[in-house]
């Protein structure tokens, strides 16, 4: 572990090589889970103000579903989470022309539509933020459905907190991004000695 400000950082995050590989997982991790995806309390308040932005982009299904109980629900453990469809396909997602599971609200971000571009959970995954009392703990989450990412990022050599830089910065600012940079290849120069 890694300690940078107020967050201790997973080794994991350094040393695992990741790159989404879309064309081969399909989107799956807005669609398996048992639950929806994690939300800060406040993005909530964002999503149900661009709703109107993002509605005609959603099933028919995933409408009636927002409709019904919201665009988020607490899970069992307290935790504000995207509301989804059956049992698995998270509200926001759509299919795009080649049955890929994609975000509604990034595609409406990145349409110009919205500022908002998609929880951060989402933006950060595959790392998994838990908030304690005096830190945060900032983790690799291990999934099946992500194993053709950890095949193409190994092809890359991209390791997770490269390949995930932007949210990285969205999340805990770009000092905090460079401290980790700096650690990381402390970490790997002394590895390969």
């Amino acid at each position: 572990m890694i300690q940078i400000g107020d967050t201790v950082v997973s080794l994991e995050v350094i040393e695992q090589k990741f790159l989404c590989n879309l064309s081969a997982c399909r989107g799956e991790c807005c669609v398996e889970g048992d639950s929806g995806a994690p939300l800060e309390r406040e993005e909530v308040k964002i999503i149900e103000d661009l709703l109107p932005e993002v509605w005609a982009d959603l099933s028919p299904k995933a409408q009636e579903v927002i409709e019904a109980q919201g665009v988020a629900y607490e899970d069992e453990d307290g935790d504000m989470v995207t509301s989804i469809v059956n049992g698995k396909d998270c509200v926001f997602t759509y299919y795009d022309d080649n049955g890929i599971c994609k975000c509604s609200i990034e595609k409406a971000h990145r349409e110009g539509r919205v500022d908002f571009y998609k929880p951060v959970s989402c933006h950060l995954y595959p790392i998994r933020l838990h908030k304690y009392k005096d830190f945060t703990a900032v983790n690799y989450h291990r999934w099946q459905v992500c194993d053709a990412a950890l095949v193409l990022g190994k092809e890359k050599g991209l390791s997770i907190y490269k390949f995930l830089k932007e949210p990285l910065i969205r999340c805990f600012g770009e000092n905090w991004y460079n401290e980790l940079s700096l650690v990381a290849e402390e970490y790997n120069n002394t590895k390969q000695k």
